[in-house]
């Protein structure tokens, strides 16, 4: 069997990739963490970072996993609306005090899934200050990170820094390879380790 993290060289080669398509420099030692596709990670993450009762937001409409792992891991889901008039970016503001204080995980994703918006990097930097105010973990889910429309690239919430920060890609998407199951997480170095932790 390999290795539960993934070698090094893998997450080596994640690293790099993310160097030369955000600009952000990562220790593959301790920034990374293989995934067996990002389905694995967007289920289990709540089972590292949630005790039962505590909160994951979630977009609606969004990717199934997100709910689920929750309820798997006896959390509670609090469902922020997607909505055209703002342009498919959550209102951080709408969302209760009292559901902020027990929030764990904050999930975001962009390019959306469904609606194929794109973040801008200010909205992104917006919610990476907003979690790390609140003590929340910003899960940025970046599988469609390389399909758009237009000339504008994706950002990655990684643009914003690592702390707080926990960003899921999928080789299904960027590399055509959705049956080998492959894809990784890449961020907070204590979120990192919680995870590997989780999967070992």
């Amino acid at each position: 069997y390999p290795s539960y993290i993934g070698s090094l060289s893998f997450r080596k080669a994640c690293a790099d990739w993310i160097g030369r398509r955000f600009g952000v420099g990562l220790d593959p030692a301790k920034h990374l963490s293989a995934t067996i596709g990002s389905k694995e990670a967007v289920f289990h993450l709540p089972l590292a970072f949630c005790d039962p009762g505590d909160v994951v937001v979630s977009p609606n409409p969004g990717y199934p996993p997100y709910t689920r792992g929750t309820t798997f891991a006896g959390g509670e889901n609090f469902l922020y609306a997607l909505r055209a008039d703002r342009g498919f970016l959550p209102d951080l503001g709408a969302i209760p005090r009292d559901v902020i204080a027990r929030t764990k995980v904050l999930w975001i994703c962009y390019p959306n899934s469904p609606t194929g918006a794109l973040a801008p990097l200010s909205f992104l930097r917006e919610a990476a200050a907003f979690c790390r105010e609140h003590d929340i973990l910003l899960a940025s889910d970046e599988a469609y990170s390389e399909l758009w429309f237009g000339d504008d690239r994706p950002h990655s919430a990684l643009e914003c820094g690592t702390d707080h920060v926990l960003s899921v890609f999928s080789m299904s998407k960027r590399s055509n390879m959705t049956g080998w199951r492959v894809g990784f997480v890449a961020g907070d170095e204590d979120a990192v380790r919680l995870f590997r932790k989780l999967k070992t």
